[in-house]
């Protein structure tokens, strides 16, 4: 059976991209709860939601719940994300991608699109186009005359 690599990378890299995402869910989930943020880390990635800042909002004191006292209610501009040995493989091998993507992500947010919103419509795409170079050249590769021959002896 003669496997196509052109298939099976594109696959293979969306389906990391995913748990990819699953993981910066759970992760933002965690540190802000399930109150609204402006920020989104998808990895060490910090992604604005409100680039041109449209809707501020104030840095203010929430309410304490509960009778607690000294509590404050913020939203860093910046946390330190240690994405692991996983998301940094996986953004070296696509780096190119992830090049485009920052481009795509940056030209659209100076026009105020959200940049959580850009990422996750254009990452896909440029992955997947990505990976299907990389399997396209693989074939590509492996269906010249002299490959089997050198290979199999």
């Amino acid at each position: 059976m003669r496997r196509r690599w052109s298939l099976v990378l594109p696959l293979c890299g969306l389906t990391v991209f995913l748990i990819g995402t699953y993981g910066s869910f759970r992760f933002n989930r965690e540190v802000f709860g399930n109150r609204p943020t402006r920020y989104f880390y998808w990895s060490s990635i910090r992604l604005d939601s409100d680039p041109l800042n449209r809707h501020p909002v104030p840095e203010s004191v929430a309410p304490c719940k509960n009778g607690e006292e000294n509590c404050v209610s913020w939203d860093p501009a910046y946390i330190w994300v240690d994405p692991g040995w996983g998301a940094k493989t996986f953004v070296l091998s696509a780096l190119p991608a992830f090049v485009i993507g920052a481009g795509i992500v940056r030209i659209l947010a100076r026009f105020g699109i959200s940049e959580v919103e850009t990422f996750f419509v254009s990452m896909p795409l440029v992955i997947f186009v990505w990976f299907y170079l990389i399997g396209w050249l693989i074939d590509r590769w492996r269906r010249k005359p002299g490959f089997s021959r050198s290979v199999r002896g």
